[in-house]
């Protein structure tokens, strides 16, 4: 069984939709992100969110994780090490065979593609709604280009290890009371490369590679929300024998808004109202992601009532439409009021039979007015 449970990491239950599993994903790790918080352990926290967020977000990796206590069906029985059993069984197979798994072992000359590279981008969170095309600058590991990879001075080649004979392992064979086997080893002399250097290339020292900073075109797509990611092709380190380079991964992170706040593709705002417009009705100008929009209020409209405004929410990153736009509205008592309004208050109060009179405390007419302006 896994050594983490991952519904109590996210705080979730065992039958959570996947809505409720990423909106306890996305709390938390904009709580530990490295980013935001500074704590020593956040960063491992925040692996650990993103790590069962991986799984019970994945319904065959949830099924999996249920039912064996790990996303991979087979974990529980050593590991998937394509006929070697969990990366073990093909060693002990070469010690008293001598070797006899053929093409088990990698040719060390053979060509690989390069690692993969990831990066984290900051959106602001209308970038992450509109999406954007912008420059990154990474350092990546490329092929030498005074060697062209081979590490080798210009002029000269690598020449093939004459201990291993450029297979890059040693045979040792051994006496053991079930007679004489054979261990392979990786070959001390070439390091398990096969190649022998002997006038190594001043540009890389020999490695082949070099790290160098290189800029790259990324295109946010727009909708794109905290924590998903892009793959970009090729972008990633160069490939080791002339095998394909690895990819890049962008992975996002979006701020959060001050006046709107995100939910899949909905987004939500609360709007002020004054006591007249909620009693009396009114038309008002609400901010929106791409400009204003005008919203009726009926009379008698109470407080924490919520209107919806269709597809003026975000777009589907996949291109599915848009989401919808949320409106909670909040009544607003004034702080200051002269004695005349007081007096009328007070009447209409007592016509009302109602001497409770409650006033707001807190006032967030600058961040509507902030909204507005398209901060």
């Amino acid at each position: 069984m896994s050594k983490k449970d991952y519904y109590e990491t996210l705080g979730v239950d065992k039958d959570a939709s996947v809505d409720e599993v990423k909106k306890a994903y996305r709390k938390l790790a904009r709580k530990y992100h490295p980013d935001v918080n500074k704590e020593a352990n956040a960063e491992e926290k925040f692996k650990e969110v993103k790590d069962a967020y991986d799984v019970l977000s994945d319904p065959q990796k949830k099924s999996n994780y249920d039912q064996f206590g790990s996303a991979e069906p087979n974990q529980g029985f050593g590991g998937g090490g394509s006929g070697d059993f969990g990366g073990g069984f093909g060693d002990i197979f070469d010690m008293f065979f001598g070797g006899g798994g053929g093409g088990r072992r990698r040719d060390p000359n053979a060509p690989r593609q390069g690692a993969d590279l990831q990066y984290t981008m900051t959106l602001a969170f209308k970038e992450a709604v509109f999406g954007k095309t912008t420059e990154i600058e990474i350092p990546k590991e490329e092929t030498c280009g005074t060697c062209d990879g081979d590490g080798a001075k210009p002029g000269t080649s690598p020449q093939t290890c004459s201990k291993c004979g450029g297979a890059g392992q040693l045979n040792v064979e051994q006496n053991t009371p079930f007679g004489r086997v054979v261990n392979r080893r990786v070959c001390d002399n070439c390091q398990g490369t096969g190649k022998i250097i002997p006038e190594k290339c001043k540009t890389c020292g020999g490695r082949g590679r070099i790290t160098r900073n290189k800029k790259i075109s990324i295109k946010v797509p727009a909708g794109v929300d905290y924590g998903q990611q892009i793959r970009v092709s090729g972008q990633g380190e160069a490939g080791v024998n002339g095998g394909p380079p690895g990819d890049l991964y962008v992975v996002f992170d979006v701020q959060s808004h001050e006046f709107f706040e995100r939910e899949g593709d909905d987004v939500f705002c609360e709007m002020p109202l004054t006591f007249a417009q909620a009693a009396l009705g009114d038309e008002i100008e609400v901010p929106a992601l791409s400009g204003k929009v005008k919203v009726k209020i009926p009379a008698g409209t109470q407080t924490g009532t919520s209107f919806r405004m269709r597809g003026k929410g975000i777009p589907n990153v996949h291109g599915r439409g848009h989401g919808d736009q949320h409106i909670k509205v909040k009544v607003i008592v004034p702080k200051k009021l002269s004695d005349d309004q007081k007096d009328l208050i007070r009447e209409f109060a007592k016509v009302s039979g109602d001497s409770n009179v409650d006033e707001q405390h807190q006032n967030f007419f600058d961040k509507v007015k902030r909204a507005f302006r398209g901060d």
